[in-house]
């Protein structure tokens, strides 16, 4: 049989198509897939997989889903809640998982983190290596000190910067209530971003966790191709008006999106980002997971936009 792999967070928008990849694995061989979930699932709800009840606020049930385990890729996290929640989940959960692997004899870790470890731009096919840590934010610290418990255990480690697709809650979400509360589409300007879609991503991981040629340390793991912040905004605008069927006024700019929405924090942490670039330049997972970066923003996206539809038809 296949390694024994567990899978926290695997319930999450990220985490779950990391258990079907799994799931569908078959070469070498077969993986045998262990679910770390902190609720008994309906029956039926993780198709083969054997699950194991566990919270990152719990070392002993940390150490119970561990028992056995060959492969930890570990997608759990707490995103946007209040400091001390992401501080007891990302931190101190992260670190309490880790040891608990080590123990078990967990022979490769993987973690899922974000390349908003290094704050706000301008990143221009920033490589490997080449930036600080600088989080901003309560959840880009507590992730980037999780990080840290990782490396020092020789995991690996993989920052993704915005992902999108099936079940994606936060960035076109996101983008969607910016516009919304803008009186006519936004003019961006000329930024690039990084993008990979929650499928490629998916099998990154599983690609990190199993291939013999992982290394330890971080990753970005984006789309070769940045992609224009005119296309993403355009997605989002498409997005809006399909929901909405109203005509919009004209093209609003950052300077005069911030002044409008001077009152919202969430409108402004979206701007800054999208008035910078945000492009991280990293082949190394591509050629040493054994998978492919998927196709481009534009054939992806489009991949995905009945279910977006769908979830802002509900909206």
């Amino acid at each position: 049989m296949g390694p024994r792999i567990l899978i926290t967070g695997a319930t999450g928008f990220i985490g779950s198509r990391v258990a079907a990849a799994a799931a569908a694995a078959s070469a070498p061989e077969p993986a045998r897939v262990r679910l770390m979930v902190r609720r008994p699932p309906d029956p039926g709800a993780t198709g083969e997989c054997e699950t194991a009840l566990g919270d990152l606020r719990d070392p002993a049930s940390l150490r119970r889903a561990c028992e056995g385990v060959d492969v930890l890729i570990h997608c759990a996290s707490a995103i946007g809640g209040d400091a001390e929640t992401a501080r007891a989940v990302n931190d101190e959960g992260t670190r309490a998982l880790v040891d608990a692997a080590v123990r078990a004899g967990v022979t490769r870790i993987v973690a899922l983190s974000t390349a908003s470890v290094h704050g706000r731009g301008p990143f221009r096919a920033a490589a490997p290596g080449s930036l600080p840590l600088a989080p901003v934010s309560a959840t880009s610290r507590t992730r980037a000190a999780g990080e840290r418990h990782v490396m020092d255990a020789g995991g690996t480690v993989l920052r993704p910067h915005l992902v999108y697709g099936t079940g994606d809650r936060q960035l076109m979400p996101g983008l969607v209530r910016l516009l919304a509360a803008l009186p006519g589409p936004l003019d961006g300007g000329t930024s690039l971003h990084s993008l990979t879609d929650v499928d490629s991503l998916a099998r990154a991981l599983l690609g990190a966790a199993l291939s013999p040629r992982t290394r330890p340390g971080p990753y970005y793991v984006d789309h070769p191709e940045p992609v224009p912040v005119g296309q993403l905004l355009t997605a989002a605008e498409n997005l809006l008006t399909h929901r909405t069927g109203t005509a919009r006024g004209p093209a609003v700019d950052i300077p005069t999106a911030r002044a409008l929405l001077a009152g919202h924090p969430f409108a402004q942490h979206h701007l800054d980002m999208l008035a910078t670039d945000h492009w991280f330049a990293d082949d190394r997972p591509w050629r040493e997971f054994g998978c492919e970066p998927g196709p481009g923003f534009e054939h992806g996206f489009a991949r995905h936009l009945p279910w977006y539809r769908a979830l802002f038809a509900d909206a």
